[in-house]
């Protein structure tokens, strides 16, 4: 009697746990590698908000009173995304109080959680 081609079930199996051992292996370094990326766009956001920040009041000598006057007076083309949030519109803006000066003049990630290196988001 001729013997039929194909695999066995206990191959099968056999290759399926290989494969689900590799991806249990290379799925968490994945995810952390992720997580470094977003909290990379994150600081580099909050860079380029306070670049744009320092920039008005050097213009205007005066800080902005909201975000939006930011894309408004084109120092941005838009307001960046929080990656962490994925949301324009979680930003905390910092706003400075003193006699003759008031406005925005910091900008913190609304984001809730903490960093890889265990730092709140709100107080990068």
């Amino acid at each position: 009697m001729p013997r039929k081609k194909g695999f066995t079930l206990i191959e099968l199996l056999v290759v399926m746990a290989i494969v689900a051992m590799l991806l249990s292996l290379v799925a968490p370094r994945y995810m952390r590698q992720a997580d470094k990326a977003k909290e990379a766009v994150l600081r580099e956001n909050l860079s380029a908000l306070r670049l744009a920040l320092d920039q008005y009041y050097s213009d205007k000598g005066r800080y902005p009173e909201r975000l939006d006057l930011l894309v408004h007076e084109r120092y941005l083309r838009r307001l960046p995304i929080d990656p962490i949030t994925d949301r324009n519109t979680t930003w905390q803006a910092v706003v400075l109080e003193e006699e003759g000066r008031s406005g925005i003049y910091d900008v913190k990630s609304g984001a809730q959680g903490k960093g890889i290196d265990k730092t709140a988001y709100s107080t990068w």
